[in-house]
Formats: structure tokens, sequence, C-alpha cells
């Protein structure tokens, strides 16, 4: 017999849900760049030095993979009990509704399509980015491109697990905002 209480099921559209404590989130956030950059230090070869294009092209790598494999595990969870997506577009609306809720505790400002695949997500205030700030303007919005190859790993991985190849780019010129480019692969499996 189990003294545990039996957990409720999740539910992603339920504003007051507990899925992922949001400072554990922002502190995980505020340390993966920094580790990524020691990994790509640590890992070259003894007696070779990474310029600053390859040690960017390294943490890139190591970031967006990490954001991928949370964006599978993501997507695989809450999902799983929605009914099945008809086109790209309900599968982009589920991100940038539920999924981005769960992450950031608010959902993405303005989605536009041209409905040829391609999707611009913007956010006006990227939750990783309100507490940045720097002395010099350009320094911070140059600093900031880095924080967002994780969250690109996680809409790719979020995409790929409900059968949709995409290419994610992000960039920021204003901070705290965010723009995320979605371009859909022409070649797609269908989804049954």
């Amino acid at each position: 017999m189990s003294f545990d209480h039996p957990t409720p099921p999740f539910n992603a559209s339920d504003p007051h849900a507990r899925f992922l404590n949001a400072s554990c989130l922002d502190l995980l956030l505020i340390e993966l760049v920094p580790m990524s950059e020691r990994l790509a230090h640590d890992l070259a070869l003894p007696d070779r030095k990474l310029d600053d294009e390859e040690s960017k092209e390294a943490m890139y790598y190591r970031l967006e993979g990490m954001g991928y494999r949370v964006g599978v595990g993501l997507a695989e969870r809450f999902s799983r009990d929605r009914p099945r997506f008809t086109d790209d577009l309900d599968v982009i609306k589920f991100l940038c509704k539920d999924l981005w809720t769960i992450l950031f505790r608010k959902q993405i400002d303005n989605l536009k399509t041209n409905h040829r695949g391609v999707y611009v997500l913007t956010d006006s205030s990227f939750r990783p980015f309100t507490r940045m700030s720097m002395s010099v303007r350009a320094d911070a919005v140059a600093r900031a491109q880095s924080y967002l190859w994780f969250p690109c790993g996680v809409i790719r991985g979020a995409l790929a697990n409900m059968g949709i190849t995409a290419t994610v780019q992000a960039e920021t010129t204003d901070l705290p905002g965010a723009t995320f480019q979605i371009k859909t692969s022409t070649t797609q499996t269908t989804r049954s």
C-alpha cells in the first residue's frame, strides 16, 4: 500500500498548474552558456587553442543539442493527451501557446506565417532576457545571442517530435525581445 497521493493529470492549458520551478529554469538557462563555453575550451585538443568562431560553433552545437533533447521530451509529455494535430499551423500554435507557457509562463506575443512553411514567433519580453543588462547596449545584444541557442533547440526538438522537420534561427535587436524564425522542410513525413 502506498501513502503517496495520486498525482492529478497534467493539463497544459491550466494557468495554475505548475510543471517546472521558474527560478530553477532561470538559473539553469543563465549557467548553460558559460558551461558550454568552458566545455568547448576544455574539450579542445591540448596543443590547439580555439579561436572565437570555433568556440561559438562548439557552443552552438552543444546548446542547440541540449535544447533539442529537452524539446523532444516536453512535446512527448504535453502533447500525448491532446487530439492529433491536423496541420503544421496547429503544431506551431501548440508550441506558441501551451509549450511556451509551460517553459516561460507566458505565450508568444506574435505569430506570423507566409503559409509556405515559414513562421516568425516574436516574444517581446523573453523571460531569460528580462534581467539581462550591461553598460554597453551593443555588447548586451551581442552576448544575448548565445542565450537563444538553447530555446532554438527546444523549438526544433518539439517540432521534430510532432513530425515536422525544421530549421530554427533566433535573433534579438532590442532586449528583452527575441524573434524566432522557423522554416519547415518541404519533404515532410505525413502524419496519420
